[in-house]
């Protein structure tokens, strides 16, 4: 394995901490060769809030993925997300000096780079800039400007910020775990590559990643992602809920939701009844699987009906024939794609992270709650790919590159999100962000 690829991905989530590590396969499938979990006890709602439980968990889940794999770990791609991820769109415009040459890759770049030079509110960081629409003097709605004449030069970008302390804390739980972060990629993008089709992205497709503690949202359309959004709920709130409702543990309200939670009431038989073992002694409790799915059902109603609010408030709700696809491990719960059909009128289906994989002997890791740890490996693999690609061009150039060539610009926004977020990465090696 000494001269394959090997990429990691560590997915530190609200419930569990998850590491994969894979490769790709002849056929261009990505091969799980290893994967280790634990539970995630420092992080609330994305955020970590104890540094040394969430490095005992990165620890634990790193080694039992290196230990099935066979790699030694030292490098991976994580994932960030959390309720302080905020999403904006912004215009940017620039003249050009040559009034007669054509538009170049350098141009788009500067463009782009100057939208990290925006300011943003005090304790954020700007982690990724992804160019909408570009219009060249006044001709809007341009996918590609490189190759064109004009002067003047706009694009339309949507912006992700994050909180300054929530990537510091990433990065120092990763470090004192003995790894270094490769990329950080906000977690729904990731989620894309794993459950999302070209034709869907092409389409557009609304991804709702429901995750422990909170749920994702991602608008693509025309193969651009147009609209994130995270809401505060996930699946650990639905737990909590049982927990209060029922008068029940914890664990036994994780079990109940797992084992016979329904999102829809009206599928539960209400002669139904489960019996949970008494505290110490105490006479067993029996509970309705009609009353636990008027809980959850409740809980649902109200994160759909957010997660539908956000389609709207996009603009893009009568956009997205390809409809809705629900990821992560709250997509589990039974009779959830009914609902989310009954509520929002879209078609809906769950996104398993099976299109990109090849044989493995780790079945588990095809369930939607693997969706962003696979997604984070194939980003990881996308970066390596174009990285490859420029240094392949780079010993083969003979003589100047035309400056209008446009096979440079191959590149998916994907890969320009990762190079421009190692700059952050970066500065805190260097010991420009204190934490």
């Amino acid at each position: 394995m000494e001269n394959e690829k090997i990429v990691v991905g560590l997915d530190i989530g609200t419930t569990k901490i998850c590491a994969i590590v894979g490769r790709k396969n002849e056929f261009g499938k990505l091969e799980v060769l290893g994967m280790g979990k634990a539970e995630s006890e420092g992080v609330i709602k994305g955020i970590v809030v104890n540094i040394d439980k969430t490095v005992l968990a990165i620890e634990k889940a790193i080694k039992e993925a290196s230990d099935m794999s066979g790699i030694d770990i030292g490098v991976v791609n994580v994932g960030i997300a959390g309720q302080h991820i905020r999403s904006s769109i912004h215009h940017n415009s620039m003249l050009r000096d040559s009034k007669e040459g054509e538009i170049t890759i350098e141009d788009v770049s500067r463009l782009t780079d100057d939208m990290y030079r925006m300011v943003v509110p005090s304790g954020s960081e700007i982690i990724h800039v992804m160019p909408q629409d570009y219009t060249v003097d006044y001709e809007e709605g341009i996918k590609d400007p490189v190759g064109m004449s004009g002067v003047k030069l706009e694009a339309d970008f949507h912006v992700i910020t994050a909180q300054t302390s929530a990537i510091n804390n990433i990065n120092k739980c990763v470090r004192r775990s003995s790894i270094e972060i490769d990329d950080l990629i906000l977690e729904p993008l990731a989620s894309s590559l794993a459950v999302l089709s070209e034709e869907e992205k092409e389409a557009g497709v609304c991804l709702i990643d429901i995750g422990g503690g909170t749920t994702d949202i991602a608008i693509f359309y025309d193969n651009i992602i147009r609209h994130t959004a995270v809401i505060p709920f996930g699946g650990e709130i639905l737990t909590k809920d049982i927990q209060n409702g029922l008068q029940v543990m914890g664990k036994q309200a994780e079990q109940l939701k797992t084992r016979f939670g329904k999102a829809i009431s009206e599928e539960a038989s209400p002669n139904e009844v489960v019996s949970i073992p008494g505290i110490r002694n105490r006479t067993a409790k029996e509970i309705s699987v009609k009353n636990l799915a008027n809980i959850i059902q409740a809980r649902m109603e109200e994160i759909i009906e957010m997660a539908h609010t956000e389609i709207i408030s996009s603009g893009f709700e009568n956009r997205l024939a390809g409809g809705i696809v629900i990821t992560g491990g709250g997509s589990q719960l039974a009779n959830l794609k009914q609902l989310v059909e009954y509520m929002t009128g879209m078609d809906t289906r769950i996104g398993y992270p099976n299109e990109h994989l090849g044989k493995s002997k780790l079945e588990a890791v095809k369930s939607p709650m693997y969706a962003t740890a696979v997604g984070l490996v194939l980003a990881g693999f996308r970066s390596l790919d174009e990285r490859e690609e420029r240094y392949r061009e780079a010993k083969t150039v003979v003589k100047p590159p035309v400056k209008t060539k446009k096979a440079a610009l191959t590149s998916d926004f994907f890969t320009n999100i990762l190079n421009k977020t190692k700059g952050l990465l970066i500065d805190d090696l260097d010991g420009k962000n204190e934490y």
